[in-house]
C-alpha cells in the first residue's frame, strides 16, 4: 500500500516551499520554466499511477495530454465555453478515452501492453494531424486562460499562472495519493504483483485496470489543459509518442512507483534541459547518459536511490533466541 514516509513528506514540503518561494522572486524566464515543470509533473504523476503502481507502462499518455489540450481549446474557442467548464469537459473526455484504452488493453502485459498503447497514441496523433477541424499540422491558437478576476487574480500574469500551475500539481498529487490509498489503489498494486490471485478472489480485473487508467488519463488531460493555457497554442506534436517516451524517462529518472520521485525527476529533467541546451544542442545525449547511469546503478531513480540508502541505514531489529528452558 502507498504510504507517506517521513522522507516523502519532507521532499514534498521542500518542493512546495521551494517552488512557491521561487515563483515570487523569479523573472519571466524562470516563471516559464516553473510552469513547464508543473505541467510535466502532472503528466508524470499520472503515468506513475499506472506504470509504477499498476505495472501498466503506457506510451499513449502524450496522446491523452494532447486530447485534453485539443478538447479544451475547441470547447473554449468553438463551443464558446468558459475556461473551467471547458477544462471539465476536456478532463472527462481524456478519462473516457483512457477507460476505453485501458479496457481494451487490460488482457495485455509487458511489451504487448506497451505496443498496444503506442498504437492508440499514434492513431490519435494521425487523426489530429490530418483533421482540418483541429488545424492539421498548423495546430490551433488562442487557448484562453481561466478568468479569476473576481477574486483579484490575473492569470495572464506569468507569476500568477506559475502559482496556479503549482496548485494544480498539488491537486493532482492529492488525487493520485487518494486513489492509491483507496480500495482501487490496493487492487491495482495487487494486480501488479499477482494478477492471478486477485482474479481468483473475484476481482473484475479489466474493470479495475480500466478505471485506474481512466483516472490517470483524466490527470494527463488536466496537464494538457494547462499546456494549452500556458503557451496558448497547441499542435499535433503534443500527441506524439515522443512526449510519452519523455514522460517515461522522467518517471524512471525520479523513481518509478514512488509518486514523489517523478516530481523530482520533472524538476531535474527541465532544469537539465535548459541548462545543458544553453551549452550544447546535444542535450538529449547527456540526459540519456545520465539515465543510463541511473539504470545501470540498479537504483530506482534519484529519489528511489536516496530512499533506499536511508532505509538501509536504519537499525534492523535483533531477533533474540527464545530461552530453551522457557
Amino acid at each position: 500500500m502507498f504510504t507517506h514516509t517521513p522522507l516523502r513528506l519532507t521532499t514534498l514540503s521542500l518542493l512546495a516551499i521551494g517552488s512557491l518561494a521561487y515563483a515570487f522572486v523569479a523573472g519571466f524566464f524562470g516563471l516559464e520554466i516553473l510552469a513547464e515543470i508543473a505541467i510535466l509533473a502532472i503528466l508524470v504523476i499520472a503515468l506513475d499511477l499506472v506504470a509504477g503502481f499498476g505495472g501498466m507502462v503506457s506510451l499513449c499518455h502524450g496522446a491523452l495530454l494532447g486530447v485534453g489540450a485539443y478538447a479544451f481549446t475547441v470547447a473554449a474557442n468553438e463551443a464558446g465555453l468558459s475556461a473551467f467548464p471547458a477544462m471539465v469537459l476536456a478532463v472527462a473526455l481524456s478519462a473516457g478515452l483512457a477507460f476505453v484504452i485501458g479496457a481494451i488493453c487490460a488482457r495485455s502485459i509487458g511489451i504487448y501492453f506497451i505496443m498496444a498503447t503506442l498504437a492508440f497514441g499514434q492513431m490519435a496523433y494521425s487523426f489530429v494531424f490530418q483533421s482540418p477541424l483541429f488545424g492539421g499540422d498548423d495546430g490551433l491558437s488562442g487557448a484562453p486562460r481561466p478568468d479569476l478576476s473576481a477574486i483579484g487574480i490575473d492569470l495572464t500574469d506569468s507569476r500568477a499562472f506559475a502559482i496556479y500551475a503549482i496548485a494544480m500539481v498539488a491537486l493532482t498529487y492529492l488525487v493520485a495519493a487518494s486513489t492509491l490509498r483507496s480500495g482501487l489503489g490496493r487492487s491495482l498494486v495487487g494486480l501488479h504483483h499477482n494478477e492471478k490471485r486477485l482474479r481468483a478472489l473475484g476481482l473484475t480485473v479489466w474493470r479495475a485496470k480500466a478505471t485506474a487508467f481512466a483516472i490517470s488519463g483524466a490527470l494527463a488531460g488536466l496537464a494538457g489543459c494547462l499546456a494549452a493555457q500556458h503557451t496558448q497554442y497547441i499542435s499535433p506534436g503534443l500527441l506524439s509518442w515522443t512526449v510519452s517516451g519523455e514522460a517515461l524517462v522522467v518517471v524512471i529518472l525520479g523513481g518509478l512507483g514512488t509518486l514523489v520521485g517523478p516530481i523530482v525527476g520533472a524538476v531535474l529533467f527541465v532544469v537539465l534541459k535548459h541548462e545543458i541546451s544553453a551549452l550544447t544542442p546535444y542535450w538529449h545525449a547527456i540526459v540519456g547518459l545520465i539515465l543510463i547511469a541511473v539504470v545501470m546503478s540498479r537504483a530506482n531513480g534519484v529519489f528511489g536511490f536516496v530512499e533506499a540508502r536511508i532505509a538501509a541505514r536504519k537499525p534492523k531489529p535483533v531477533l533474540q533466541k527464545a530461552d530453551a528452558d522457557a
